[in-house]
């Protein structure tokens, strides 16, 4: 089974269909230090940095599966107040439709956030895959249902040129705490109790203490597990593309780091990414979880 990948970023689709045994023929991005990097972790792709919208389909190869993930964050509840970019950033949804018009290949999947089946359009965009003779199966997967230690739900698009929609029988595994990737003796901590630390954090600090422990990891935001901290006993919320979880060890702290994030997003240690913080942990937070991807080609060739 050969495949595209189409909005690549740092490459978690192709590492997925790598473990599924699907070769990756042809991968694109706009972004060109993405391109890059998954040139890095796969050279056997032949890679092209472009802007999806504007793609000569003949130029790409014949596949059996399309792999896409369009922008999310038009559709995100993450994105913050609408503005005017949002439109643009959805409507890299359509590529998905232009290339499949094109190649017609049997199987078209498509990875994004949950709210896009809110988006004003998704209406539309099923009922132009469908005139295409596509069935399209929504799935809501959780990536710690898939040995991944982090919560995180996406939706997939399973198209497929078939009579029916192709509902997957996917595997529900042990979900694995983020204590299993935090390294604890690594990276550089600051006293928690040091001169001019919020007086928010501090209370986060003191309430996730209360109720975990010396050691438990808590996100930045005002809600939630960001005011009471999260055990490390358990998948750790939804990594994002800026620093958001805290990791707490008695009377120290730091922030998650690089080599934690990749671990909590299922990509193996050697998976190269930038050497700036910044830009590692934006690529890992838009990506697709590879034990995600892997399971759920899996389920594809079976069922095929």
């Amino acid at each position: 089974m050969e495949a595209i990948d189409l909005f690549a970023g740092a490459g978690g689709f192709s590492e997925g269909a790598r473990l599924a045994g699907v070769r990756v023929k042809w991968a694109a991005n706009h972004w060109r230090q993405a391109v890059e990097f998954h040139g890095q972790n796969h050279p056997e792709t032949e890679h092209s940095c472009q802007d999806l919208q504007q793609a000569d389909w003949r130029a790409v190869p014949r596949h059996d599966v399309m792999l896409a993930s369009p922008a999310c964050q038009g559709h995100s509840p993450a994105r913050g107040k609408e503005r005017p970019h949002h439109d643009a950033l959805r409507s890299t949804a359509w590529a998905v439709v232009a290339c499949a018009e094109y190649h017609r290949s049997p199987v078209v999947l498509v990875e994004n956030v949950p709210e896009f089946r809110r988006w004003l359009l998704y209406p539309a965009w099923c009922d132009a895959m469908h005139r295409l003779g596509y069935a399209v199966a929504p799935h809501l997967v959780d990536s710690a249902d898939h040995g991944v230690p982090q919560h995180r739900e996406r939706l997939f698009l399973v198209c497929t040129q078939t009579k029916h929609p192709l509902h997957l029988d996917l595997p529900k595994r042990q979900h694995r705490p983020i204590a299993d990737v935090i390294e604890w003796d690594a990276h550089e901590w600051r006293q928690i109790d040091r001169p001019g630390r919020s007086a928010k954090t501090l209370q986060r600090v003191a309430a996730g203490r209360a109720e975990f422990g010396a050691r438990f990891v808590a996100p930045y935001y005002s809600s939630g597990s960001g005011l009471t901290g999260r055990s490390i006993h358990r998948p750790i919320g939804t990594i994002t593309t800026r620093d958001r979880w805290a990791v707490v060890d008695g009377d120290r702290m730091r922030m998650l780091q690089v080599p934690e994030a990749k671990a909590a997003m299922g990509f193996p240690a050697r998976y190269a990414l930038p050497d700036t913080h910044k830009d590692a942990l934006f690529m890992l937070g838009n990506a697709v979880c590879p034990p995600v991807a892997a399971d759920l080609l899996t389920a594809i060739r079976a069922a095929a």
